[in-house]
């Protein structure tokens, strides 16, 4: 398969997952903050965690649908975002200690897909 026709599967696949995972979130939210406090509440809340391995899915796929050089420069922009949000967070964890405010784990996260595509982007313009 060429590199195109794969991400165009790759694009579609995620954003069909992303576009299901807003949709149940939505509500789930919805539904769930008006429940009682209990386990029925916790699996409403915890639904839109299924879109979610739609989307973790699609992206298992792409790695698998790329050529070796390719999976090889994703991997290490995957990994340099692991180390940078391993740093941060764990820097952070010190901060909280000091006082600084607690922080969501959903910013775990936003820090990593940023650190992701931040290395990706200066990795190709780089080798421009």
């Amino acid at each position: 398969m060429k590199e195109r026709e794969a991400h165009s599967k790759y694009r579609t696949e995620l954003f069909s997952a992303i576009l299901v995972y807003a949709v149940v979130l939505f509500g789930s939210i919805s539904w769930g903050r008006g429940m009682d406090p209990g386990p029925v509440r916790t699996l409403v809340l915890l639904t839109p965690m299924i879109p979610l391995l739609l989307a973790v899915w699609a992206i298992a796929r792409q790695f698998a649908r790329m050529d070796e050089f390719v999976r090889l420069r994703s991997l290490e922009s995957l990994s340099v975002a692991a180390g940078v949000t391993a740093a941060l967070t764990f820097t952070y964890g010190f901060l909280e200690t000091a006082g600084f405010p607690k922080i969501s784990m959903f910013w775990v996260w936003v820090v990593m897909g940023a650190s992701w595509g931040l290395h990706s982007l200066l990795r190709r313009a780089m080798s421009r």
